[in-house]
């Protein structure tokens, strides 16, 4: 199966998160931010999903959906990638616009709910598959991990203590 849907998809946020890296207006124009989405922005809840805070942030999100995404393309094909992929998008926005809905400085950024979303796809496809840590030296069955990941974005969630987002996270894998 040719994975054109996924090559499309890191390009394009590829292409929008160097022109964030390189733009700090674009970058604050189309970040996620509760207040602006409040005032009648909609459109960040869909383009903080292309930008990127640095490289690294970049590569892991692209790093993790270029492992998992074939999983789903296999099995499901390009165009409902691409649909699960926008709509976990929009999911981990939105929970994270009601969970923020106080706080109209909250900002974020990143793919990560739209890549949670495609790990999760691919967890239900094949809860049997091993995923291999850097951090762990053994494999841990997909259904395992998948539990552990939504518990610790629960509990990430409910610390706000770091500059993850978790809400994101977790509202990409539902």
């Amino acid at each position: 199966i040719m994975y054109t849907a996924l090559i499309a998809v890191m390009i394009a946020v590829g292409i929008v998160s160097f022109k964030g890296f390189n733009d700090p207006v674009f970058f604050e124009k189309y970040k996620f931010n509760i207040g602006a989405i409040q005032r009648g922005e909609k459109l960040r809840i869909f383009t903080s999903g292309f930008l990127h805070a640095d490289l690294g942030h970049l590569f892991f999100n692209l790093f993790t959906l270029y492992f998992f995404a074939p999983v789903v393309i296999n099995y499901l094909g390009n165009s409902s990638f691409v649909i699960i992929y926008l709509l976990s998008l929009l999911a981990g926005s939105l929970l994270t616009l009601k969970i923020h809905e106080k706080q109209p400085y909250y900002s974020a950024i990143g793919a990560s709910g739209a890549v949670t979303g495609i790990l999760y796809a691919a967890i239900l496809i094949n809860p049997d598959m091993n995923l291999y840590l850097f951090f762990i030296p053994i494999p841990i069955p997909s259904y395992v991990f998948g539990v552990g990941y939504l518990l610790y974005s629960l509990y990430g969630m409910k610390k706000q203590n770091d500059l993850i987002g978790h809400t994101a996270h977790f509202g990409g894998a539902l």
